[in-house]
Formats: structure tokens, C-alpha cells, sequence
């Protein structure tokens, strides 16, 4: 497929018109690398997080490492450009746009290297490079509207946004989860949520960075640079700095939380003159929308998707619902506190990774699907127990589980069950043994059947009984998903 690149030289303002073919991964950005710069550039693949962008580095000896994009979305790549350069020109700590292609399908940026603040929070600077992260990001945030309202690319902050949000928690959490909830109430519990979010002081709205959190942020030294605000738009500052305190992976103390966010208020103050007091009412609503928001993402990239990152952050993401719900910030809205309650006992909030090897024993119902990987590490060892005698043909064992001894009984007198877990576990018990001594901390097993009611769920409580007692020193975790139950040996 051949592609006309149009490079820009931001210096000069120089246009370089360039035909070639972009048929494989990075091709077009080493084409833009090339024409832009000279040289004969090698390409390295950049992790892209949750995005659907693609994000390479290109090096070339003599020559300055750029970092280039290429998405399939020319407004988000038009709104990313044009904001760097009328940012940049402002004093702010945004990249250096080196090129763009015709149609903006692909820039490179000036490479700010790897050390994102996410990676420094646990670290001694982790207070002074926070509280310095939010201080900057105030002068960004008033900035003057005439420098960035032309640019970019989303509408103002508003109900329709809020709701798309909510629903998106709704969607791609709540659902996929399979947790109960009224949906009529819930929408109505919705409405009244998004009418308290528009409500406030119009000088607290500014620019609204949208994704601002320890990950979009990278430290060079010891000053903090911003990256991935093309989603930039006009709307409540305060949802910028409860985004970065109350990110899961950031984990902030609650202590932390009120410090750094009373810095950044006193901040605030001076630029927009709204009182220190009024700003920090503001917090509690947006940390909710904001958790509520991630966990539609976590869900949709985690649950859905199956990308690990996203899986493991869902138990810190609930860990902060849990504690907006004692503080009382869904009182009002009593089916939306329902359904968030609910969550935050499902097994989704079990963080569940200990010291050591912890095995996780699943039976399922092959009409449901295959279990979830909540440790994000994926394989682990799958048994189909519907090859033997099915208990649920009969009457008698209708209401019962593979937990009864009738139903144990029944299984047990065919000896064909005893076999089957003892085979599973000469199967299962190598890799145990090795998990161990490589260190490693997770390992899931399964057992289904048609129903996840009699065979499964005898087999994965006898196989995860007699685990423990060969391993007294790992974590065993029977979990019945279609029976609601589970337990910690």
C-alpha cells in the first residue's frame, strides 16, 4: 500500500514530501525518521499501554532517539501535535514534535526517556516528586483557554461524557463481572450523580488534562513531563488531581491523599481565587467518578481483553470504592452503592497473591466459560470431569452439590472420580514443585463440567484438599465459581 509522508521540520517549518510503500510494524515511522533526519534508523517496539496507538523508538548513531506514534485516529494525533507545540511554546514540559506524516497518522516526538513517576512512588521522593507533579499541573490547568481551546479535540466537560462513563462502568464491569443489580435504579442513580458532578464554581474549570495519572507523567531530571493528553478538553480541574492521587497502581494512603491534595488546593487557590475549602468539597464526587471510570477500562482491557496489567489493578481499584463507600460518597445513590458493594466482596477484590506459591482451584460450568485469570499470568491446568457418571441426572441429587456426601457417595462407588483427581494431581504436582523452587507466586487449576455443580466441584475440593496436605507450605484457594463459594486451605 503505498502512503504519501509529509514531514515537518518544526524549526523551519519545512515541508518534505516522500513516497514509499508502508506495508510492516514501524515502517512508516522509519520513513518519517528517515526523511526527517537523514539517517538509517533502527526500530524498537514501545509498550502502548491500554491504547490502540503503536509507539516505537527509533535510534540512529549521530542522530537525536525519537519516539514515534502511528494510530488509526488522525484527530487524536492532530489534537496531541497541536497542543505540544502551543504547550511547548508556553514554557510547559511536553515533547519536542520533530515530524508529522500527511493526515497526522503518524509524529515523532522528542524521547523523554523511561522513567515514568509511577515507577519512582515508592521510592524516598515519592511526596516531594508528587507534590511537585501537582503544582505543575496547576499552571498547566490555567492556562489561558485562548492558548488550547482551538486545538483540541474533545467538547467540553458535560452530562452526555459523564454518562457514557458511567454506563461504561456499567457495560464493561458490572456486567462482565455478573453482578446483580436494578437496572432502572441504577440509570436513575446515574442521572442524579452526573447533575451533582456539573454543579460548582466555574472558575474551577480549565483545561482538564482527562488521564492524568503517575503513568502519563515522566521524570527527567527530577522534573516532571507530560505525555498522553491529546483527551485534553475544557472542564473540572479537580478531576485531574483526584485522578492521580486515587490511581490503584499509585496506592496513596488516605493521610496522602489529604495532604498532597491540600497542597495542590492551596495551589489552586492562588491561581483561580476560589477558597482552599471549596476546592477540596470537590474531591470526594470526582475520586468516585474517577474509580467508577477506571474500572469500566480495567474491566473492558482486563476481563475482556485479558490484558494482565489491567486484571492485577483490579483489587486496588476496589480497594478505593470501598473505602469512598465508608466515607459515604454513594449514600445517595442507593443501587449504585448496591452494586459497587457487591463488588468489593466479589472475588475480584481478593487480592490473593501471598508470599509463596499460591494455587487456585476453580470448578466451573463449561456453559459459563473458562474461569478468570486474575493474576494476569495466564495458563495454569484445565480438567474436563464430564466424561464421568453425571449425578445431576438424577432427582435425588438436583438440589445438592459435590460438597454433600450423598454426591460424594454416588461419585466415589463408580471409582472412576478417585482415579480422575489422582491423575490430575501426578499431573499437576511437577510444576508445584518446580513453581517453588523458581520462586514464582501463582498457578491456576480447573475443573468443569456441564453444570459446575456435582463433578467439577467434588474434583476441585478433593484435588485442592489433598494439594495442601503434599504442600503445607503454599496457598490453596478452592473456588466453586457457579456455587457462589470459596475457600483458603
Amino acid at each position: 500500500m503505498s502512503a504519501c509522508i509529509l514531514a515537518i521540520d518544526c524549526s523551519k517549518s519545512d515541508f518534505i514530501y516522500v513516497m514509499g510503500t508502508v506495508d510492516a510494524p514501524g515502517a512508516a515511522s522509519r520513513r518519517l525518521y528517515e526523511s526527517r533526519f537523514g539517517g538509517s534508523a533502527s526500530v524498537v517496539a514501545v509498550n502502548g499501554g491500554g491504547s490502540g496507538r503503536r509507539y516505537y523508538r527509533l535510534s540512529c548513531e549521530g542522530l537525536p532517539t525519537v519516539v514515534a506514534t502511528e494510530g488509526e485516529c488522525p484527530e487524536e494525533n492532530r489534537a496531541f501535535v497541536m497542543l505540544s507545540r502551543k504547550l511547548r511554546d508556553a514554557g510547559h514540559n511536553v515533547p519536542e514534535i520533530y515530524a508529522v506524516s500527511d493526515c497526522f497518522s503518524c509524529y515523532l516526538q522528542e524521547d523523554l526517556g523511561d522513567i515514568p513517576l509511577l515507577s519512582l512512588l515508592s521510592t524516598d521522593c515519592r511526596h516531594s516528586l508528587s507534590e511537585k507533579t501537582l503544582h505543575s499541573l496547576v499552571m498547566l490547568q490555567t492556562e489561558s483557554e485562548s492558548l488550547w481551546s482551538g486545538v483540541v479535540m474533545a467538547r467540553p466537560f458535560s452530562r452526555r461524557q459523564v454518562m457514557w462513563d458511567l454506563n461504561y462502568f456499567k457495560y464493561e464491569f458490572l456486567k462482565p463481572c455478573g453482578l446483580l443489580f436494578d437496572e432502572e435504579r441504577l440509570e436513575d442513580d446515574f442521572e442524579a450523580f452526573a447533575i451533582r458532578l456539573l454543579e460548582g464554581d466555574s472558575r474551577l474549570w480549565g483545561f482538564m488534562y482527562r488521564d492524568f495519572q503517575s503513568r502519563n507523567v515522566m521524570v527527567r531530571e527530577g522534573e516532571p513531563w507530560w505525555i498522553d493528553y491529546q483527551g485534553g478538553r475544557k472542564g473540572p480541574m479537580v478531576y485531574d488531581a483526584v485522578s492521580f492521587l486515587w490511581q490503584a497502581r499509585a496506592r496513596f494512603t488516605d493521610e496522602e491523599r489529604a495532604v498532597l491534595m491540600s497542597s495542590y488546593a492551596a495551589a489552586l487557590s492562588v491561581r483561580t481565587g476560589v477558597p482552599e475549602g471549596v476546592i477540596l468539597q470537590q474531591a470526594g464526587k470526582f475520586a468516585l467518578f474517577r474509580t467508577l471510570q477506571v474500572l469500566g477500562a480495567y474491566g473492558l482491557r482486563g476481563l475482556v481483553e485479558r490484558k494482565a496489567h489491567f486484571l492485577v489493578s483490579i483489587p486496588d481499584a476496589l480497594s478505593n470504592l470501598a473505602s469512598l463507600i465508608e466515607k459515604g460518597e454513594l449514600d445517595s445513590y442507593p443501587e449504585l452503592r448496591s452494586a459497587c458493594e457487591a463488588a468489593c466482596s466479589s472475588r475480584y477484590a481478593a487480592r490473593g497473591i501471598r508470599e509463596g506459591l499460591n494455587v487456585t482451584v476453580y470448578s466451573f460450568s463449561y456453559k459459563m466459560g473458562y474461569p478468570e485469570d486474575l493474576s494476569g499470568n495466564g495458563g495454569g491446568f484445565m480438567f474436563d470431569c464430564r466424561g464421568m457418571h453425571n449425578p445431576g441426572r438424577y432427582d435425588r441429587y438436583h438440589s445438592l452439590t459435590g460438597l454433600d456426601g450423598d454426591v460424594a457417595e454416588f461419585l466415589e462407588e463408580r471409582g472412576e472420580v478417585q482415579e480422575f483427581v489422582a491423575k490430575a494431581l501426578e499431573i499437576v504436582t511437577p510444576s508445584v514443585a518446580r513453581y517453588i523452587q523458581r520462586g514464582f507466586n501463582s498457578l491456576q487449576v480447573g475443573f468443569g463440567c456441564t453444570g459446575g455443580q456435582h463433578r467439577s466441584v467434588y474434583c476441585a475440593q478433593s484435588f485442592g484438599e489433598r494439594l495442601a496436605r503434599m504442600y503445607p507450605g503454599i496457598s490453596v484457594e478452592i473456588i466453586h465459581r457457579e456455587q457462589g463459594k470459596a475457600y483458603i486451605l
